[in-house]
């Protein structure tokens, strides 16, 4: 019978892809296809800003997380996060849409210069490249259990390549407008198959299983330990979740293209504001319905262990629940879920990083503005190349065990606090220049590639004291304050540029910043 399962998910697939190239149309320029010609509705944009960022890492981590003790911790992150987005939507989000940019670093180019503005793209698509390798690679993860079931042993690599193959259809053709219409879609699947889990899982369980569950501590909301070590290390301790997350908020969605070119797709500054702010109220909502399917599996499984149960990691217990606990064709309907928020990151990715690529690096290279159809050529090439390279690096990240949530935290972890801090350097310090910008970006990156890699904290943990690393929250604001140290260190040295004497704020760049894909 598990044959219907994959025939409800060949038919997803290709009703999919179908589905976004009609919503599509037809693009006739690079602005139409990196950002829609700005004429998205802003609750499609928040639906899709929601989409891209949780991806399989959320759907199989977080309730396997609940499940092994985290409780509603992601809820308590979740809250931080909506406070850095609504930061956001304050003050970043009117200078993207007032410059008429379709990249979020030509703010950077018109403040500071082309030089840090590639210099910012380079590093947010080398970033996006390593963390949406580890996405893909556990996007295979429940989709090789189903293919197992059968007996059809597919070995990772191979479910890699298809997806990725499938996923470039509509995103070569459809541009963002496609990838912001099945990102709706693909949203409404997966988070309604964790409401169709939750209602399966009440019944077996009861009332009894909520009270289990309540009495255990899987329903707990905030982690009230305030030692030093703890706040320091572990992601969901108070003050780490509320004021780490949201200045994490603040660098993801504020600093990071692949978040950034969804609000631009907006039909104005208030529309983009809203799909900002909205996107953190379903993400708490999306958090608190995975994370009761953990605490509900907790109660359903009565409490045995991974090991009991025969999965090698927390990662594999709600695919594991699809695949045995619920019917025929309804675990169909999920997994294609799961496929779906796989496939709703992979083809944000690859949209953004060939924007920036286009607009931000490969156009400087130009001494005048090419045509039209050249850069829609050349984004959809870059389309094809990143595709190819995400595929590579997912097929590298699939020898590699551990939690893919929190490796794909560590990533961001390098480069977020830089890529924040240099717009933050540019609002407030006024003296700065190329220079200062460029060597305390540089600087930065040395620092947290240290600090992720070096820096370990003793926590005591059972009577043992254990190495940790500081918690991923943390590197954001690490990385910030060192940037702007650096960056208002050396501005003392050399008088303030010229523009920033008469006029704090600059208008964007008419001449090469904003040609790339203006069609205006």
């Amino acid at each position: 019978m598990r044959q219907l399962d994959l025939v409800v998910i060949v038919i997803y697939l290709v009703a999919i892809s179908a589905i976004g190239l009609r919503l599509a149309g037809r693009q006739r320029s690079a602005k139409d296809y990196f950002v829609g010609d700005s004429h998205m509705p802003w609750w499609t944009v928040s639906f899709s800003v929601v989409a891209t960022e949780t991806s399989v890492l959320t759907v199989i981590s977080v309730p396997g997380g609940a499940y092994s003790g985290q409780g509603f911790g992601n809820v308590e992150l979740a809250i931080g996060y909506v406070i850095g987005r609504v930061v956001v939507a304050t003050v970043l989000i009117p200078l993207y849409k007032r410059g008429g940019f379709v990249s979020a670093y030509q703010y950077l180019g018109s403040r500071f210069g082309l030089k840090l503005q590639g210099l910012a793209s380079v590093t947010f698509v080398f970033t996006r490249l390593l963390a949406e390798g580890v996405r893909l690679f556990a996007s295979a993860i429940p989709i090789k259990l189903l293919l197992d079931e059968l007996g059809m042993h597919t070995s990772f690599r191979t479910i890699i390549i298809v997806l990725t193959v499938i996923t470039v259809v509509y995103t070569y053709l459809g541009g963002i407008k496609a990838v912001i219409w099945t990102d709706t879609i693909q949203m409404g699947l997966y988070l309604g198959g964790a409401i169709l889990a939750i209602v399966v899982l009440s019944a077996h369980v009861g009332g009894n299983g909520f009270s289990r569950a309540l009495h255990t501590g899987h329903f707990k909301l905030f982690d009230t330990d305030f030692d030093l070590a703890h706040i320091l290390t572990s992601p969901f301790a108070l003050p780490t979740a509320i004021i780490g997350g949201a200045i994490f908020a603040m660098a993801s969605h504020g600093s990071d293209q692949l978040i950034v070119q969804r609000i631009l797709a907006t039909r104005s500054l208030r529309d983009g504001q809203k799909a900002m702010i909205a996107s953190g109220v379903f993400v708490t909502v999306q958090f608190a319905a995975f994370s009761l399917v953990g605490a509900l599996l907790w109660s359903y499984n009565r409490g045995k262990s991974f090991q009991q149960l025969g999965l090698s990691s927390s990662d594999n217990l709600y695919p594991s629940f699809i695949l045995h606990g619920l019917p025929v064709v309804i675990s169909g309907l999920l997994v294609a879920g799961i496929i779906g928020a796989a496939m709703g990151s992979l083809s944000s990715a690859l949209n953004s990083m060939s924007n920036s690529t286009v607009a931000d690096i490969i156009h400087s290279f130009f001494r005048s503005t090419p045509s039209e159809e050249f850069l829609l050529r050349l984004a959809r090439l870059m389309t094809l190349v990143w595709a190819v390279l995400m595929a590579v690096f997912a097929c590298v990240f699939s020898t590699s065990t551990g939690n893919v949530y929190l490796t794909g935290l560590t990533i961001a972890g390098y480069t977020y606090g830089a890529l924040l801090g240099a717009f933050l350097l540019g609002r407030i310090v006024r003296r700065a220049n190329e220079t200062d910008s460029i060597v305390a970006f540089l600087v930065t990156l040395g620092v947290m590639t240290y600090i992720v890699r070096g820096v370990k904290i003793d926590v005591t943990v059972g009577g043992v004291t254990v190495p940790t690393a500081v918690a991923a929250q943390w590197l954001v604001p690490a990385g910030v304050v060192v940037t702007l140290a650096v960056g208002a260190l050396m501005s003392l040295f050399h008088r303030p540029p010229a523009s920033t004497q008469t006029d704090p704020t600059p208008e964007p760049r008419t001449d090469r910043v904003e040609a790339p894909v203006g069609g205006e």
